[in-house]
């Protein structure tokens, strides 16, 4: 059972300080392999926990025989 007790004046003292401030820059990915490849590797970062597949755009073509070219875009925190 839960009892509602006054905070104390050391309670509130206690309060957990505030992370660091944090600024943000974008990078870009990109990935060039024939179909099953970028697949694959999209899923190996992703089974890291880099990045979600749906993150990625589809595969473009690049025009080149059995080559496709996927591109993630992620904002990274840098810390200072």
């Amino acid at each position: 059972m839960f009892l509602d007790t006054p905070q104390s004046p050391v309670a509130s003292a206690l309060k957990p300080e505030p992370l660091p401030d944090h600024q943000y820059e974008t990078v870009r990915h990109m990935l060039f392999g024939s179909l099953t490849a970028v697949r694959l590797t999209i899923q190996e970062l992703h089974n890291k926990h880099y990045a979600e597949p749906n993150d990625w755009s589809k595969p473009i073509s690049t025009g080149r025989p059995n080559e496709v070219m996927a591109i993630l875009t992620k904002r990274v925190a840098i810390q200072q």
